[in-house]
């Protein structure tokens, strides 16, 4: 008598992708990384890493950093892509809406709560005494991503050197971000096919035998294969979703009315916002301030205090301006609801395309992986992204540690030179504390937060700041 197979329990299923990390699991460590998003791309992609490479051992360093490349040749907040690229990769289209959508929600509503605040008492002296010891700490967060970064992409002189010089580059010259990743990957790609050791050893597949096992390992997911009509559908639903409320503000309310004309700006800014949130940001402010008149100089240095000391990703700072734009001109709705909406329409056209670029995407890129040139060509842009980083966090100590700085221009230059006499003494020696503590005693990074944060108070209550 023959014996029949074994019937699966009703409770037992089977993963599509090949890993054995509940859904659940994988939301509840996506809201832990979006709650210690602090510092810009520098801090959020070193918070990725170490969760997801090195704690959780989810995903492997060379599939992490074959996805960060993939992000930053992308329009948009380049962490909050990779983090719904990683999700995606784990979980599905589910899996990436959970991922990047976790990754802001803290920062909408930071960002929301402090608007309101800014525009019912336009004095946050408190506020701000908590910033000031935040950006202590996201200095010392930033220096530290930097670091780890560093002693994994650069891992010959020819690395280096590509780091050095996408650093004189873009902080000494304002060579525009595109320019040097192009000329990265140019670079990369002639080293591999011209037999160079430096840039076959820098690519993904030449460390993927030294690193430790990772849960969704090395294989191809079937949700991850290429597939024309998919891609096309994917890509349909997402671009609905993202303009469909663009081109219904501009119908019904014309293009004069503050809504559309946030609309529509923000959107423009969500297709051609490479380089980074410092980069677009400039462009931003003199629009909003100078064009559309929605906002102060101030105000909007204010508002990116707000964004480089919250939670999420800088380029949030929009969802400020918008609030500011609708507040101030709210029509017939009352001035904080209009901020609201505002703010939110600014969120939803900036980060929707973001999933359109992941989803539509990521299976061509991942198809890409076992590429030799292509990984030469990455790990090239991997070490340029060091400098690029090296030269936002020389951007951030500027502004934090100096109360003034000098705009240079002559014989090429473009750099801001910082006032000796103005530094910001206060500054320096929690910076020093903050560095300190990640540094000489590991302490943990909500430690160090939580411990600045009060220190700032402190400062403000004693009367030196």
């Amino acid at each position: 008598m023959s014996s029949s197979p074994p019937i699966p329990s009703p409770i037992t299923k089977i993963d599509p992708v090949g890993h054995n990390i509940s859904f659940g699991e994988a939301a509840r460590v996506w809201a832990r990384i979006a709650l210690l998003s602090f510092g810009g791309p520098a801090g959020q992609i070193a918070v990725m890493h170490r969760i997801l490479v090195e704690e959780k051992h989810w995903i492997s360093e060379s599939r992490f950093l074959h996805a960060l490349n993939y992000c930053m040749l992308l329009p948009g907040p380049e962490a909050q892509q990779l983090a719904t690229y990683i999700g995606w990769l784990l979980h599905r289209t589910a899996g990436g809406i959970v991922a990047g959508g976790l990754f802001i929600l803290p920062g909408i509503f930071a960002i929301m709560g402090l608007s309101y605040v800014y525009a019912a008492f336009g004095n946050v002296a408190y506020v701000e005494a908590l910033f000031f010891g935040l950006k202590a700490a996201v200095l010392a967060i930033v220096i530290e991503a930097l670091v780890r970064l560093g002693k994994r992409a650069l891992r010959n002189n020819i690395m280096v050197a590509l780091a050095g010089i996408a650093f004189v580059g873009i902080f000494f010259f304002a060579i525009p971000f595109p320019v040097i990743i192009i000329g990265a990957g140019l670079i990369g790609y002639l080293g591999v096919k011209s037999g160079r050791s430096e840039f076959a050893g820098s690519g993904h597949g030449s460390a993927a035998a030294t690193q430790a096992p990772s849960a969704l390992g090395d294989a191809l997911p079937d949700h991850a294969r290429p597939d024309l009509s998919r891609t096309l559908r994917v890509s349909a639903l997402w671009a609905l979703l993202w303009l469909a409320p663009v081109a219904a503000l501009l119908i019904g309310l014309g293009s004069a009315n503050t809504f559309s004309q946030i609309a529509l700006f923000f959107t423009k800014m969500a297709m051609v916002t490479f380089g980074g949130a410092y980069a677009v940001l400039a462009y931003v402010a003199q629009q909003a301030v100078e064009h559309y008149h929605w906002l102060k100089p101030q105000e909007m240095l204010d508002g990116l205090g707000m964004a480089e000391t919250t939670p999420g990703p800088l380029i949030m700072v929009l969802q400020f301006v918008g609030f500011l734009a609708a507040y101030r001109d709210p029509g017939s709705l009352s001035p904080m609801w209009a901020g609201t909406l505002g703010g939110l329409l600014a969120t939803w056209v900036t980060f929707t395309p973001c999933f359109l670029w992941i989803f539509a995407g990521a299976p061509y890129i991942e198809r890409l992986r076992g590429n030799m040139a292509l990984a030469g060509a990455l790990g090239a842009i991997t070490a340029v992204v060091v400098g690029v980083i090296l030269n936002l966090s020389i951007w951030f100590a500027l502004h934090t540690l100096f109360r003034e700085t000098v705009p240079v221009y002559s014989f090429g230059l473009s750099f801001d030179m910082p006032k000796l006499a103005s530094i910001d003494l206060p500054a320096l020696v929690l910076a020093i504390a903050a560095a300190t503590a990640v540094f000489r005693f590991r302490l943990g990074m909500l430690t160090v937060l939580a411990g600045s944060c009060v220190a700032g108070v402190l400062l403000r209550l004693t009367g030196m700041i």
